[in-house]
């Protein structure tokens, strides 16, 4: 199978704050918190229906169901950071 994923370091913001995915594919968000600076050691997303906590150092996958073209919006625990899934 195809690997859809995508990885984001958090640290100070989102890096990347924009991912890209492959429509139509099981996918994976790898998220890894290397700063413990500022509200980033939660993650959540309304449209993608998911909310994790960030550990400091250890990488947090969120499975994702297959998604449809379109983007997808996820912050922080206190919405002062954003990051953005683009699925094509």
């Amino acid at each position: 199978m195809e690997q859809n994923q995508a990885k984001v370091i958090v640290d100070g913001g989102f890096k990347p704050d924009v991912v890209s995915l492959k429509e139509g594919f099981p996918a994976q968000l790898i998220f890894i918190r290397t700063s413990d600076q500022g509200c980033l050691n939660h993650v959540n997303s309304t449209t993608l229906a998911f909310s994790a906590e960030l550990p400091l150092n250890q990488p947090v996958t969120v499975n994702l169901q297959p998604l449809k073209s379109g983007n997808y919006d996820f912050s922080c625990g206190m919405e002062m950071f954003f990051g953005k899934v683009v699925v094509e």
